[in-house]
């Protein structure tokens, strides 16, 4: 019974110098790649051990753009509903200014003939 401690004693050496062996073989094939390995090569990897000790940063997250669509859509809608109005309005058409802009922005809409419909235009 007395030669089991010993054999246990002599596994667990085996065991540890196994480990300091296969570590001493990873830090060699390492130093050799990065030492006779093309550098494009080595450049993803020394890349990855960089940033493998630095804590993650989470990105931020882009505006809501289904959201900016949304609020898009219901200016134009209200803009259009506005304009809609005005052009039904029939105190509109005795003003020939009011007829002129809505005219200008039924045949060429842009930002200035809704701004001029809406201020001459009840």
């Amino acid at each position: 019974m007395s030669d089991r401690p010993l054999s246990l004693f002599k596994l667990s050496i085996a065991v540890a110098f196994g480990l300091w062996l296969g570590f001493i073989a990873i830090v060699l094939t390492v130093w050799l790649a990065s030492r006779y390995a093309p550098e494009h090569a080595v450049a993803p990897v020394a890349q990855a051990v960089q940033q493998w000790g630095k804590p993650a940063v989470a990105a931020p997250e882009p505006p809501n753009r289904l959201f900016e669509q949304y609020q898009e859509n219901l200016r134009k809608q209200e803009q259009q509903q506005t304009l809609d109005q005005a052009r039904n309005n029939p105190r509109n058409l005795s003003n020939p200014k009011c007829q002129f802009w809505l005219q200008q922005d039924q045949n060429a809409p842009s930002d200035r003939s809704r701004a001029n419909v809406l201020q001459f235009c009840d």
